[in-house]
């Protein structure tokens, strides 16, 4: 099997464990991954062979759009599954 991965999974991945450890609000592991869900469909994907290798050669200005783009589509993601839980959905 191929050993690559979409870089913004880890992205959103860091961005969500930060959010977890700054929320004054227990999050379940189902909202986390629903939002997850919702924001990595948003996103462009960015396949690549090792993270580090990626992340080395990224220009500290594309490194902060990535970022921005991440924080935007986990800000929408966090609004889409609050108005409608993943609980509260049928079927």
């Amino acid at each position: 099997m191929l050993d690559i991965s979409n870089y913004y999974e880890q992205l959103v991945t860091d961005h969500l464990w930060k959010m977890t450890e700054e929320s004054a609000e227990p999050l379940s592991q189902g909202f986390i991954e629903d939002v997850a869900c919702l924001a990595l469909n948003k996103l462009p994907t960015c396949y690549v062979r090792n993270p580090v290798d990626k992340g080395a050669n990224l220009t500290e200005g594309s490194y902060q759009e990535m970022n921005e783009a991440v924080s935007k589509a986990i800000a929408e993601a966090v609004e889409q599954v609050r108005r409608r839980p993943h609980d509260a959905r049928e079927g």
